[in-house]
């Protein structure tokens, strides 16, 4: 891509992103069960994590750019509240994996950043084939941050 039209996309992604995510984000965090609030933060911390493949307490800390020890302790409250497990590496029993119990998975899936009466409004406004115009433009640009997530994990740097 030309070096003009990569930055035009660039600022493009920078300004427009922030239009939606202000648009259609939730306000508030709440566990669907206990109609317990959580914080932003912590309900981020839940975004990251699956219920199947866990991930280890400092890879998440790293790619949230904390310290362990500081995820450790966001970890500790989680685990509290019943919406993550820590598991031991079973090859190196230093290393400390987290995921999702069912509750967690129950919060995320409540808990999303968006807010999908905001995301239906938006998208209400749009004719059908802006509608599958936007949602194939979201396609390639979340395939391309899939790949570049995962090309900077292997090369050892944040994202």
């Amino acid at each position: 891509m030309r070096e003009a039209a990569r930055v035009k996309a660039r600022d493009a992604v920078m300004t427009l992103y922030p239009r939606i995510y202000f648009a259609c984000h939730t306000r508030h965090v709440r566990d669907p069960q206990s109609q317990h609030l959580l914080s932003r933060h912590q309900a981020s911390i839940l975004d990251h994590l699956d219920e199947l493949a866990p991930t280890t307490v400092r890879d998440l800390a790293r790619h949230m750019g904390v310290t362990a020890a500081t995820m450790s302790l966001a970890i500790d409250r989680l685990e509290r509240k019943g919406y993550v497990v820590r598991l031991r590496d079973a090859t190196d029993r230093r290393r400390v994996h987290v995921r999702l119990t069912s509750a967690g998975v129950c919060v995320r899936a409540a808990t999303s950043v968006l807010d999908p009466a905001r995301v239906d409004a938006v998208l209400a406004r749009l004719t059908e084939d802006e509608r599958v115009r936007a949602i194939q433009g979201l396609e390639l640009l979340a395939r391309a941050a899939q790949e570049e997530m995962h090309a900077s994990s292997a090369a050892g740097r944040q994202l």
